[in-house]
């Protein structure tokens, strides 16, 4: 294969791999599970749009690399410096950086989301955590991740709901039962979350499940 040949190949793989990031960064790391308790904080104030989206997404990213710092550190010290300094080949550099990831997502999976995609791949069992392939290990983490994250969304809830419930209670016994309850109700779960510092209790639970 000429060099003339191999140039338009290696942009084309290199291109692919930069459309394939957001996807693996979502799918890989402690990304999802946030988002979807963001989104649950904000649904269980019913402040509708607030935060907008992008500031949802963005307190999420950078969560998500906070969390991922440790892991990131390992990959670069084990397989992006001695690849850069050409002391280990391509193949080594992406099975060095592979296993740091796995240890992460390992660690936050259930092992019946394991088994579950295993039956699904059907592949011989496994009999350590090594002989899973990577392919069947990372929507088991996904499916962990929305399973953890919807659990917290539930504790978050209970607490909005009670408040609903008893503005609701309120307002039927005074006979105004024309007026939504939510508008009400939305003004004492922000005090409420304010009060009890929710930003911060959100936050500290989210980064001390990964650790």
């Amino acid at each position: 294969m000429t060099a003339t040949t191999t140039l338009p190949i290696q942009l084309f793989l290199i291109m692919t791999a930069l459309s394939l990031i957001p996807a693996i960064l979502i799918m890989t790391t402690s990304f999802t599970r946030i988002v979807v308790v963001l989104g649950f904080v904000r649904n269980a104030l019913g402040t509708q749009n607030l935060p907008p989206n992008q500031v949802v997404i963005a307190l999420a990213l950078m969560l998500s690399f906070f969390v991922m710092a440790p892991t990131w550190q390992t990959i670069n010290t084990n397989a992006l410096q001695p690849y850069l300094k050409q002391q280990i080949s391509q193949t080594e550099a992406i099975k060095q950086a592979e296993e740091p990831l796995r240890v992460f997502m390992l660690k936050q999976t259930r092992p019946q989301d394991l088994s579950l995609f295993v039956q699904l791949a059907k592949i011989p069992q496994p009999k350590t955590y090594k002989d899973i392939p990577t392919y069947v290990v990372i929507p088991a983490f996904v499916i962990s991740e929305l399973k953890t994250a919807f659990q917290i969304g539930f504790a978050i809830f209970l607490p909005f709901i009670v408040i609903d419930l008893i503005v609701s209670s309120v307002l039927m016994s005074m006979g105004m039962m024309m007026l939504p309850p939510m508008l009400i109700s939305l003004p004492f779960k922000i005090l409420l979350f304010v009060m009890v510092n929710g930003w911060d209790l959100i936050i500290k639970s989210l980064v001390a499940g990964f650790h």
